[in-house]
């Protein structure tokens, strides 16, 4: 019994770190075109295929997880990718009551910015976007999208930048008990990605390609007790030099913030909003 134990244990704590694109994709199942290929440096990468006959292409881990740090190296389409979605999120499920956590980059118009909206849902409630115009070409090389999520924060980061920290608050609903799966997707959301749905798809630009590569997890494996402290991610909040990069990003480069649109929740903002 004792051996089961600890057999479960390392399980729930098992560190999953990959390199290699032939490596890691075994951790994933896939929907939809998936193929394998190498970029300009030699390195091996998956790339997402979306046209208007395969439809959505995606990765879906074989593993839940509960709480850990994850990020992707990812390269957008390039040119004019209004419509499309290019996803890095976990998630408990599709029901009404399901926990997800989202980094979504949204195609654009040619010359336009590339929108990244991040999102947390707890049970089922997710208008909590922040959304960011890029301050970079995403399609011309590989940039890592990193989430960490723990028992006291959700950190969203890009390269080496954090700009966004979402707070768990003991009163408030917060993703900690669901385990999730983590996907990488490329789809179609011409109703709402770009210009909230004014600009759809051109299908005469298919196929849509997104690379990803280095898939990284440092994470607890659903199955078993995940002691704090087992890595950095673990008790990871931000310091004073980090929370100056996120009020940087929100400074210069964000779009929408949740907590500052009233239209949208005319009996008051959400809790959090009013709290440090």
């Amino acid at each position: 019994m004792a051996r089961r134990s600890l057999a479960l244990l390392a399980a729930a704590l098992a560190i999953l770190q990959v390199a290699s694109a032939r490596s890691w994709l075994r951790q994933f199942t896939t929907d939809g075109t998936v193929r394998m290929g190498s970029d300009a440096s030699g390195q091996q990468v998956v790339m997402l295929n979306l046209d208007r006959s395969s439809g959505a292409a995606g990765l879906n881990s074989k593993q839940q997880f509960l709480y850990g740090e994850f990020s992707f190296e990812m390269k957008l389409i390039r040119g004019n990718s209004a419509g499309t979605v290019s996803c890095f999120y976990l998630s408990s499920g599709t029901d009404d009551w399901r926990d997800e956590i989202d980094m979504e980059l949204l195609g654009n118009s040619s010359c336009q910015p590339v929108v990244l909206n991040t999102n947390v849902w707890a049970n089922g409630d997710g208008k909590k976007e922040h959304q960011f115009d890029l301050w970079f070409d995403p399609s011309a090389d590989h940039h890592t999208y990193t989430i960490i999520w723990n028992p006291s924060n959700i950190l969203f980061k890009v390269d080496n930048v954090f700009i966004r920290s979402f707070k768990r608050y003991a009163d408030l609903p917060y993703p900690s008990s669901k385990p999730m799966t983590l996907h990488a997707t490329l789809w179609d959301g011409s109703y709402w990605a770009t210009e909230k749905g004014k600009v759809p798809i051109d299908w005469n630009n298919a196929p849509f390609v997104v690379s990803y590569r280095s898939f990284y997890a440092s994470a607890c494996v659903s199955g078993g007790a995940c002691h704090a402290g087992r890595d950095g991610w673990m008790r990871k909040q931000l310091s004073r030099a980090e929370l100056g990069t996120v009020k940087w990003a929100e400074r210069n480069y964000m779009r929408y913030n949740y907590c500052q649109d009233g239209w949208r929740f005319p009996q008051g903002l959400p809790a959090e909003c009013s709290r440090s």
